[in-house]
């Protein structure tokens, strides 16, 4: 095993030696990468994924660092460094240069190999993503998170939709099928959901699992054809389901020491049409073993307990597979040297078929265990009935001949059967059907050595002659033609062998073995005698077309003969490019069906065909430029037509004349070594070849001479330009230094003209200073100026602010005397009031008095009576009491009249105060003499107050106005100065 480390190198070889693969491991060369700091560490790889061609491989590890392995071509290169941890590659997009990366800040991006430039930046995802699927055109990718898919068109890189799920229900993984425009949708509870691409409408849904297969599905693959679906999880069954009937066909049992499932792919195979048999399955223990979902049946394993596999993925064409190991390390394995079994032509078409359960069972029916020997078939139910078909043996099939018993188990008369019946063979089993009947070995080892020996020197510039749009196809073409010219020299010289061999390198492009098989098959048996006039057309093969068109077609070959048209006019051109120039690929392909179903005289029979189904266009053509654009262009033909021409040619042509008798029957490639061809003149190529190798080797020695001769002239021209260079030299010195004299005496005198220029100069920046001095000095006193009349626009403001202040606290003090008045109203209307309760009570008060009196004298004066006429006995001392009493009741009326005097005063007083009433001030009721005084004395003091501010703001104002007088006035006196300045300075 060899291994190859990338360390800092960005581009190298993978291999330096031939790999030879050990059958035990199959491994090509394992890959590592250690840095060369001052602490080296291993940079683990993450992801890889192969080219839709197979033959190349990108790689990413931890550290963003992005290679291309091209296995073929044997070299690596450093594309992209990311500075950062890719999670998910693809590398089968439209543009095959373009890759796709997700990286670890959730990004997409995509890079081109051969520019090394970002060609776009794909956001949208907000978790990682882990999964990218490429629509087979490539031109739509779909990128996969835990929580979101979404799709991308690749032309444009916008997002067209996106796929939003419930946190619950998380995603495993949305993919494209092949060959079709369906997206499967897994998710983590089971459910798979199928979508029409362009209008996401969900065409289908997978009916659950069933519930005895407890499994919860992480990983997913899908055969080439997109019919069949294999799930697995974490458990040792596999489920395989049938995509076209919507069902759980087969569960699949590993073997107990696999407990979880964490990888499955398919390994594609050239000729089983896309239905691949052969499941890879990658365990918990980092093994990955490789079964066959029909036979259930272990075909091999890669990888071990001590280097196990974290992941893998196989190429296209199912040559390589790619392990990134758990230590960080890149294997590449041979699929061929793992195992033979893989190489072999699939089962024949005709077998034991056994038809599904007609009603559902149990998943234990579907139930097949895995082994390394004898296949363990489905347990039959009682419930649902087999029905099996087995072919009883022909007793007839001894009489037929051994050459119709094909390899494969196919019959070729019953092919003949088949493919007069339908015209061709069906499309899906063409390949197939073509290696049957050519009985194609398939060497490996011998092809590989051919391949290994390089690209041959007789068609290192293939691409001049023959330009190829393809660069693929262009390389494929020139790896083919130099394994012919390996294994037979004449095929070097063999100017037509590109043309002969084209259309099948297209058709195989993919194949390079199967190519190669496949014309050195058609060289062998139906281009036989071609070489036996080499260089010069097989003019022993056109001789027996002739023969037959002469025979079948007179006047045609009469029509060839009088304009000069021969064989090599009208045959040649369609034997050396098989017909590929006049026929279209269906046409072509269904031509060769009939080709190799039948002996090798079939092609020279359908030169003859062709032109007698186009005899009518051909006896109209009179210029030999005509018969060679018809010969070399496609033309209004029905193949079928000539097809049943051939045929008739075939059972109506004379023994005599019939190809039949001048060719050997089919002969197929041996196995294991290719045989020896030598049918051509083997001096002529040999004198060719040693004509060819003398001309190189003299034109090597010419060319040897040649560049000896010029070597010397070299020299000698280097001599003398050497001396004519120190000549010049000398000569551009002396000339440079009168040069330079002239240059100082120039500069002499250019000093003095500076110096005189200088001062006029500087007599013109004095008066210019003098200028300016006084243009600042005017500058400023007009700034002066400007200040001062600022500063008086600022007072005159100042002055209106503050009359207008003024005016504004004028207006403030009448409105609050306007309020006091108010107030005073207010106070006047109250004092009224009281003033009638006051009088009010003042009546009824002398009211009561009055009647108090009045009682009072009723009952002295009724006393007094009383006395007199009780008390008469006692005169003189009555009388005596009696003028006392009378003397004090006297004085008491006195008294009571000036109290009532003075009431009827008061009372009179009282009524005039209320007819002529003034305001109350305070709370009590004052007399009106109080009163006016107060409201007098508030007046004067209101009065008072307005004069004092009044005469303050006089005050102000007039002292405004003289600092305004002596502003002016000191402007004035400036502006008087500033006009006297110019004199002065003029002075």
């Amino acid at each position: 095993m060899q291994s190859t480390d990338l360390g800092s190198k960005e581009s190298g070889k993978i291999w330096h030696r031939k790999p030879s693969p050990a059958t035990r491991d199959g491994i090509i060369v394992n890959i590592i990468h250690n840095t060369s700091d001052y602490l080296p560490k291993v940079l683990r790889f993450l992801n890889a994924a192969f080219d839709s061609s197979g033959d190349c491989l990108i790689a990413g590890d931890h550290h963003g660092n992005i290679y291309v392995f091209d296995l073929c071509g044997n070299r690596f290169n450093l594309v992209q460094r990311t500075a950062q941890a890719c999670t998910a590659l693809a590398f089968n997009l439209h543009r095959k240069s373009e890759f796709l990366v997700a990286l670890a800040d959730y990004s997409i991006k995509c890079f081109d190999t051969v520019t090394k430039e970002l060609v776009s930046w794909m956001r949208g995802h907000e978790s990682s993503v882990f999964s990218i699927s490429v629509h087979g055109s490539g031109r739509y990718a779909i990128t996969t998170s835990s929580d979101t898919a979404q799709l991308w068109d690749l032309d444009t890189f916008q997002r067209k939709r996106k796929l939003n799920i419930l946190q619950s229900v998380g995603i495993q993984k949305v993919f494209f099928l092949p060959l079709s425009n369906t997206i499967l949708s897994c998710f983590k509870d089971n459910s798979i959901f199928a979508w029409e691409c362009d209008t996401l409408v969900c065409k289908y849904q997978l009916p659950a699992p069933p519930e005895s297969s407890n499994i919860l599905y992480k990983v997913f693959a899908v055969t080439r054809d997109g019919r069949i679906l294999a799930a697995g999880g974490k458990s040792n069954h596999i489920h395989l389901w049938c995509l076209e009937a919507k069902q759980l066909f087969r569960i699949i049992q590993m073997p107990t020491k696999v407990r979880a499932i964490r990888h499955l792919e398919f390994l594609p195979d050239s000729f089983d049409a896309g239905s691949n048999q052969v499941l890879g399955v990658l365990s918990q223990d980092g093994i990955m073993r490789f079964i066959n979902i029909q036979t259930c049946k272990l075909l091999f394993e890669i990888g071990s307990l001590d280097d196990g596999i974290s992941s893998s993925v196989i190429s296209p064409h199912g040559r390589y597979i790619a392990s990134i190991m758990e230590n960080g390390s890149l294997n590449i394995y041979s699929v061929q040297t793992l195992t033979k079994e893989i190489n072999k032509p699939p089962p024949p078409l005709v077998k034991v078929i056994e038809d599904l359960p007609k009603k559902k069972g149990n998943s234990g029916d579907l139930k097949v265990k895995v082994t390394s020997g004898r296949v363990q078939r489905p347990a039959k139910s009682r419930e649902s009935k087999i029905q099996t078909r087995i072919l009883k043996q022909d007793l007839s099939g001894s009489l037929e001949k051994k050459e119709n018993e094909l390899s494969d188990g196919l019959n070729k008369k019953r092919l003949q059967i088949l493919l007069k019946g339908y015209g061709e063979f069906p499309t899906k089993y063409r390949m197939f059907i073509w290696r049957s009947l050519l009985q194609l070995p398939e060497n490996h080892t011998a092809f590989s050595n051919l391949i290994d020996k390089g690209i041959h020197v007789a068609f290192l510039n293939l691409q001049k002659k023959y330009p190829v749009k393809s660069r693929k196809l262009l390389r494929v073409l020139q790896r083919t033609l130099s394994a012919l010219a390996h294994w037979s020299t004449i095929f070097s010289d063999t100017p037509y062998l590109p043309l002969l061999a084209f259309p099948f390198v297209k058709l195989f492009q993919n194949n390079q073995l199967i190519c190669f098989e496949v014309v050195a098959t058609l060289i062998i048996n139906w281009c036989q005698h071609w070489f036996e006039y080499f260089p010069n057309p097989p003019i022993n093969i056109l001789s027996m077309i002739e023969n037959v068109l002469a025979f079948h077609d007179k006047e045609l070959l009469q029509h060839f003969i009088n304009h000069d048209v021969t064989s090599q006019l009208y045959a040649w051109p369609l034997l050396e490019t098989m017909f590929s120039e006049v026929l279209t690929r269906e046409e072509w392909l269904k031509l060769f069906d009939n080709v190799f179903s039948n002996r090798p005289s079939f092609l020279l029979m359908t030169v003859v065909a062709y032109n007698i189904c186009s005899r009518a266009p051909l006896l109209s053509c009179k210029r030999k430029d005509d018969f060679e654009y018809f010969f070399h262009h496609r033309n209004n033909l029905d193949i079928s037509a000539v097809i049943r021409e051939v045929y008739r040619l075939l059972d109506t042509t004379p023994t005599d004349i019939h190809p039949d008798s001048m060719l050997d029957a089919f002969v197929a490639l041996t196995k294991g070594q290719y045989p020896v061809f030598n049918q051509y003149p083997k001096f002529i190529v040999d004198y060719q070849t040693q004509e060819r190798e003398r001309i190189r080797n003299d034109e090597l020695d010419y060319l040897r001479e040649r560049q000896a001769v010029e070597d010397m002239q070299a020299e000698v021209d280097q001599q003398r330009a050497e001396d004519e260079a120190w000549c010049q030299k000398q000569e551009l010195l002396r000339r440079a230094e009168e040069a330079r004299r002239e240059i100082l005496l120039q500069e002499e005198e250019k000093m003095i003209q500076q110096r005189q220029r200088l001062a006029a100069v500087r007599r013109e920046l004095k008066v210019k200073e003098m200028h300016l001095q006084d243009a600042a000095r005017r500058r400023l006193l007009q700034l002066q100026q400007d200040q001062r009349e600022m500063e008086l626009r600022r007072l005159d403001d100042e002055i209106e602010r503050k009359v207008h202040m003024r005016d504004r606290e004028i207006a403030a003090t009448a409105k609050d005397l306007e309020m006091r008045h108010l107030e005073l109203e207010s106070q006047k209307r109250l004092y009224e009031k009281n003033l009638s309760r006051n009088q009010e009570a003042v009546a009824k008060e002398m009211k009561e008095n009055a009647d108090a009196y009045r009682q009072k004298v009723d009952l002295e004066e009724h006393m007094f009576h009383r006395l007199i006429e009780t008390d008469q006995t006692q005169n003189q001392k009555i009388h005596k009491e009696a003028e006392e009493k009378d003397f004090h009741l006297k004085s008491e009326k006195k008294t009571a009249a000036l109290s009532d005097a003075s009431r009827r005063w008061f009372l009179e007083k009282e009524i005039h105060d209320a007819q002529h009433p003034y305001e109350q001030v305070a709370s009590g009721c004052l007399p009106r003499t109080s009163q006016l005084n107060d409201i007098s004395e508030m007046e004067s003091l209101t009065q008072i107050s307005l004069n004092q501010r009044k005469m303050h703001w006089d005050a102000m104002e007039q002292d405004l106005m003289e600092r305004v007088r002596n502003l002016r006035q000191r402007l004035a006196t400036q502006a008087q100065n500033r006009c006297q300045t110019p004199h002065l300075l003029a002075t």
